[in-house]
């Protein structure tokens, strides 16, 4: 399993280092694995923010860009990165909630509070992950809703990834990609696509049509697995 990336943005070197100390603590008695980065103000992270975190642990009151300003930056670009304040002041934490902040914790942190809410964040990460992937384009790395995607495309050692809204290129192989995404809706049709069995509208002889009206060829070898697949996938509702 993925080490769950996590972005700390606190301003007081204090509160933060006992953020860090807590996540080590948690990593040597839970055994999940962590890749943390810091952020000493609401605006460092909000700049230039790509949907890369999986939880966000941030202070509310900072000094250039406070962490409900920051949060609302975020949100614009991910909708799915679990936020948790942390914060001295209650009376603030209320706003959180307009950003869909999974709860806040008040300083100084105690250990049963933090241990009991990273314990909540990284079950929504769990939910989440079930629903979405992360890609790396390169230069940036994003993350899909699964719903959206219609399917892979190989082409040479380059995927195209095929969605409701466009088209993305990442270095990667269909191979790979069916090891990540084992257990949910993609089947691949043939040697050059992975296909999402929730956006096939039908088959007509060897070739499956997609929700976006694109026909994909469906090899022979392939034909009896994929049929039998996608009875399943209709006959269960999966």
């Amino acid at each position: 399993m993925r080490a769950i990336r996590i972005g700390v943005v606190e301003d007081d070197p204090t509160h933060c280092q006992r953020l860090l100390d807590y996540l080590n603590r948690y990593q040597e008695e839970s055994g999940e694995q962590f890749t943390v980065s810091v952020f000493d103000d609401g605006a460092k992270i909000a700049e230039n923010y790509v949907p890369m975190y999986d939880i966000l642990l941030m202070d509310i009151q900072m000094k250039q860009m406070d962490g409900i300003d920051a949060a609302r930056e975020i949100r614009k670009r991910d909708d799915s990165v679990v936020i948790v304040f942390i914060t001295s002041a209650p009376q603030y934490a209320i706003n959180g909630y307009e950003v869909g902040a999974l709860s806040f914790l008040l300083k100084p942190v105690p250990w049963f509070g933090f241990q009991q809410e990273m314990a909540r964040s990284i079950a929504q990460v769990r939910r989440n992950t079930d629903e979405s992937m992360l890609v790396d384009t390169g230069t940036s790395s994003l993350r899909l809703v699964l719903a959206d995607i219609v399917y892979f495309e190989s082409i040479r050692h380059t995927i195209v990834i095929h969605t409701l809204s466009g088209k993305l290129s990442i270095s990667s192989s269909l191979k790979k990609l069916e090891e990540q995404l084992e257990g949910r809706s993609f089947f691949r049709s043939n040697s050059c696509y992975l296909v999402n069995l929730d956006h096939v509208t039908g088959v007509q002889d060897s070739d499956c049509v997609m929700s976006n009206g694109e026909t994909l060829r469906i090899s022979r070898p392939r034909k009896k697995e994929f049929l039998a697949a996608l009875t399943d996938h209709v006959g269960t509702g999966r």
